[in-house]
């Protein structure tokens, strides 16, 4: 499946610790999706910045063009990326 020129913005907020975590970014893999990931376990400011953002302390963290989206919400992440299965 190919991106379209606009690819959108993505970043994943994780931890190495977390399987949610590496499904969310197997599955933007295999869609074909470039995300940036940012470990939360090592930068504090960003862990902040999810708490403020989101109101949540758990990881996966998804922000697809500034929304976000707690967990691995599948049906969300298709919506958002406009994924057709």
């Amino acid at each position: 499946m190919a991106v379209p020129k606009s690819a959108p913005r993505i970043i994943v907020f994780s931890t190495p610790s977390c399987p949610w975590c590496n499904k969310v970014k197997r599955y933007l893999r295999e869609k074909g999706f470039r995300f940036r990931d940012v470990d939360v376990s090592k930068d504090e400011r960003a862990a902040r910045d999810v708490v403020r953002r989101t109101g949540q302390m758990g990881v996966p963290v998804i922000l697809i063009n500034n929304r976000p989206i707690v967990g691995f919400n599948k049906a969300e992440i298709d919506r958002l990326l406009n994924i057709r299965n």
